[in-house]
């Protein structure tokens, strides 16, 4: 049976993959292969797709898993905190963008309904490129990418409208006013399905899932819900993208999202692939080279009009200049739901055939240019800084009620926890009680749920998932500790974590002295395992009983670990130690030796320095050049290296161990 769909799907991947890798080698983004690869399979270059339209459909799935994953990384809280981003500033782009543009149009002789559409073409810019690129640069919880992220919504949000108001614009009858109505009812009604949702439905249902332990049926959720509010967006008259954006708010109020993010990610690069491979199809190479000269100059003059509109839209926000002037630059360029908005304005003749293709040039090379300008714009940024300072601009100060929103987990030389079993709390209790800043990564669900109630900074994650590492911020971690039993799990987490980082200082868990040769080979920096710790914990006791001097058990314990615990594994002939009544066992005696060469203890008569009554500890022997001193006398000295045999209060003992170190 020959379908034709799948042989277009070959080829597709075929040219995607000979083309991105020739780019990797380069050093260049995937997405300008991307769309190079449409270029050269669409019908305007070797013509070797036939069933575009199905591609097309393809794509746009592509687009709802990339809306749906940049919801799951935020919250309505978040998204609350960015509202008047959202209102302000992307109704002064959109508006300002169609005014300009318009204007521009309107003066090269076109008609003013024909103007007012290209406007609205010239003001959409790419959420798609633009929020892939910042993803991919890790940048995307970063003040220019939330503000990016704030206008893209609104742009989103304002293209319905635009649709309804285009046969307006265009002379037809109908009622617009009515229709606005409806769609803002819609939108309501919309909104407030996602509310409920969020806080009331999702949550349980996706901890009743992830109770179940199968990744299967987590999946198969988490893809429900995001088609499942996409379609109903859509059949209320609003973008399927905007719809997949609240399904992945409302999982984001789950602890689930990470762990959901983590599985979608290999399904939204297969499908955004496609997207932007059907956006290279749409250029017309033959026409491109025929007017390159005035495609460059209209591509010239959107860059500088558009960069400079976004940048005031977040100025009058009040950000830093160098905030300002990095959304600028990232939302320079022409988006794709212009495209679709494009295809309403020539079915009712306000773009003529021949300014569509400049259109379509000009968008699709802006796009190709984003990573790019993305990639190099803290430079660029820079040098423009220097420059306005030189006219007297003053930079703000970015609000702090806004920075908190935007790194509400400012995680920075912290610890991460890889399982949150007896060990990894137990290292959590102390990380807290000694403000270290830790994160927590835990599979099960009952336990994440419960700990979460509690406070504790826990996320329900695989810690394998290239993304769940980049969430707890791998790179920025000074240690990662993995207390998890399952050693091929472990493995694999090892593997993840040296993928990411061959600096952080990685301390593993496992059962059995045997394990710890591999995964010391595949990159941990400690390897401590039960079997043997164990051991180390029931010996140090034993010794400790008999008087053993403290300094030896610790030189014995480094040993053994500093030998990756060899010297378990042979005979040992230890030298003989002293052992007093066993009677004496119940009095708290330990041994200590003096290593400090000077200290107030040294060198002076025992009846001066009040141990009794200072210390709270009484001296019952001194062991000297292996000589012991039973009858201790007021005015007997200590000297460096006598051993100890002291009866008193654990503590007290342990704070006078310190003092003769």
């Amino acid at each position: 049976m020959h379908l034709p769909l799948l042989e277009d799907i070959l080829i597709l991947l075929v040219f995607s993959v000979a083309i991105v890798f020739g780019l990797q080698k380069l050093k260049l983004p995937s997405i300008i292969g991307f769309l190079l690869t449409g270029v050269v399979i669409g019908p305007y270059g070797l013509s070797l797709i036939k069933a575009v339209e199905q591609v097309e459909t393809l794509s746009e799935i592509g687009v709802i898993l990339l809306l749906f994953v940049i919801g799951m990384e935020l919250s309505i809280k978040q998204l609350a905190s960015i509202k008047k981003t959202v209102f302000v500033g992307g109704f002064f782009q959109v508006g300002v963008t169609v005014v300009v543009a318009g204007l521009i149009y309107y003066l090269l002789g076109y008609t003013w309904n024909e103007a007012v559409f290209v406007g609205f073409l010239f003001s959409l810019s790419s959420t798609a490129i633009v929020l892939k690129t910042l993803q991919d640069r890790h940048e995307i919880s970063a003040p220019h990418a939330r503000n990016a992220l704030a206008i893209l919504i609104f742009q989103d949000i304002i293209v319905v409208p635009m649709m309804l108001v285009t046969p307006m614009i265009a002379g037809e009858s109908t009622n617009l006013g009515m229709s606005i109505l409806l769609l803002l009812g819609k939108t309501a009604v919309v909104l407030v399905i996602t509310y409920v949702g969020a806080r009331y439905l999702v949550p349980p249902l996706m901890h009743a899932v992830a109770k179940t332990n199968s990744k299967e049926l987590f999946l198969l959720v988490t893809i429900t819900l995001c088609f499942a509010v996409a379609f109903i967006t859509s059949e209320a008259g609003l973008s399927l993208a905007l719809g997949a954006f609240l399904a992945g708010l409302i999982v984001s109020e789950s602890e689930y999202s990470h762990q959901a993010t983590s599985i979608i990610l290999p399904f939204r690069e297969l499908f955004t692939s496609f997207f932007f491979v059907s956006v290279g199809m749409l250029l017309d190479l033959s026409f491109f080279l025929q007017n390159v000269p005035i495609i460059l100059l209209i591509l010239l003059a959107v860059f500088i009009v558009k960069t400079l509109i976004v940048a005031a839209a977040v100025a009058i926000l009040k950000y830093p200049l160098k905030t300002v002037l990095l959304t600028g630059l990232s939302l320079f360029q022409v988006g794709e739901f212009a495209f679709i908005l494009s295809k309403v304005g020539i079915e009712y003749n306000l773009l003529s055939a021949e300014t569509n293709q400049y259109f379509l040039s000009v968008s699709i090379l802006s796009m190709i240019l984003t990573p790019f300008v993305i990639i190099f714009s803290e430079p660029i940024s820079d040098k423009l800084i220097q420059l306005t300072r030189r006219f007297g601009y003053n930079t703000v100060t970015e609000p702090a009620h806004d920075l908190d929103t935007i790194m509400s987990h400012p995680l920075e030389n912290h610890l991460i926890i890889i399982g949150y079993g007896i060990n990894g709390s137990n290292l959590a209790k102390a990380a807290a009680a000694n403000n270290i800043p830790y994160i927590a990564i835990e599979i099960d669900a009952e336990k994440v749920k419960r700990e979460k109630a509690k406070g504790v900074p826990i996320i329900y994650a695989d810690a394998t998932q290239d993304h769940i590492l980049e969430t707890v911020r791998l790179s920025n971690a000074r240690m990662a500790v993995v207390a998890i039993s399952d050693v091929v799990a472990t493995q694999n987490i090892i593997r993840s974590i040296r993928a990411h980082s061959d600096s952080l200082y990685l301390v593993v868990r496992t059962r059995y002295v045997k394990e710890t040769s591999e995964l010391f080979a595949l990159g941990a920096d400690q390897v401590i395992p039960e079997e043997f710790e164990t051991s180390v914990q029931i010996f140090t006791h034993v010794l400790q009983n008999f008087l053993v001097p403290e300094d030896d058990i610790e030189h014995l314990v480094e040993n053994i670990r500093a030998d990756n615990y060899q010297l378990f594994k042979n005979e040992l002939k230890r030298p003989k130690t002293y052992r007093p009544n066993e009677d004496l066992a119940e009095f708290n005696i330990t041994c200590l030796r003096v290593n400090s060469d000077s200290n107030k203890f040294l060198k002076r008569p025992l009846q001066e320095l009040n141990l009794r009554a200072d210390y709270g500890i009484n001296i019952l022997g001194i062991k000297r050049k292996n000589k012991m001193l039973e009858s201790i006398q007021p005015d007997d000295v200590l000297i460096q290296g006598d051993v100890l045999y002291i009866q008193g209060n654990p503590n007290k003992i342990e704070q006078f161990h310190k003092i003769i170190k």
